[in-house]
């Protein structure tokens, strides 16, 4: 059977969704299919089990809070310091706010993933790549830091992300002025301590 790609981008957003709010409990090829908006079986028609949709939606979440190449670029245009790191976090924590499903349904595949050994393979190795990824953009884009100070600041505001997902209050709304302050002392101090 021949499948329309479009109808599969948006089970895989309907799949998003059902798991951003109902939780891997809660995510059926029905529950896909009713927030499709399309006729009972189209989900099944598309991902032979659930766990064949869990490894799509991996990817589609992904494609989701990938930052727009435009945007980046333009970013990319600004000196190569710390206050740059800075503004790059933000975009990642603006992207968070922008699709609070997409990263909702990220966790609830990392938590899935500690149960499920296939799963947690998977993600722990797209997860490790995207890491490496980052890492490799930073140091070959000129941006300050190093490696450890890369991974850092990525633990730092994914840490902050899943705060504002899940005890909103804890951050209150203050994330872009901490990850300001979370660059300027990782990143502007050392700087300034090398330079003297």
């Amino acid at each position: 059977m021949r499948h329309n790609p479009q109808r599969r981008t948006a089970l895989l957003d309907a799949a998003i969704e059902v798991l951003a709010r109902e939780g891997m409990r809660g995510l059926t090829l029905r529950a896909v299919d009713a927030e499709a908006g399309v006729p009972v079986g189209t989900c099944s028609n598309y991902f032979a089990h659930r766990g064949q949709l869990l490894g799509q939606i991996m990817s589609r979440t992904r494609e989701r809070l990938t930052p727009d190449p435009a945007e980046l670029a333009d970013t990319l245009t600004a000196p190569r310091d710390h206050h740059l790191v800075a503004r790059l976090l933000r975009q990642v924590h603006r992207r968070m706010d922008h699709d609070r499903a997409g990263y909702l349904a990220m966790l609830e595949l990392r938590l899935e993933g500690a149960r499920r050994p296939e799963l947690g393979a998977e993600l722990n190795k797209v997860l490790a790549a995207e890491l490496e990824t980052n890492i490799r953009f930073h140091l070959d884009t000129g941006l300050p830091g190093d490696r450890t100070d890369v991974i850092l600041l990525h633990l730092a505001v994914h840490g902050m992300i899943v705060d504002d997902l899940t005890v909103p209050a804890v951050l209150d709304g203050h994330a872009p002025a901490l990850i300001d302050e979370l660059t300027t002392r990782l990143l502007g101090r050392a700087r300034r301590a090398t330079d003297a």
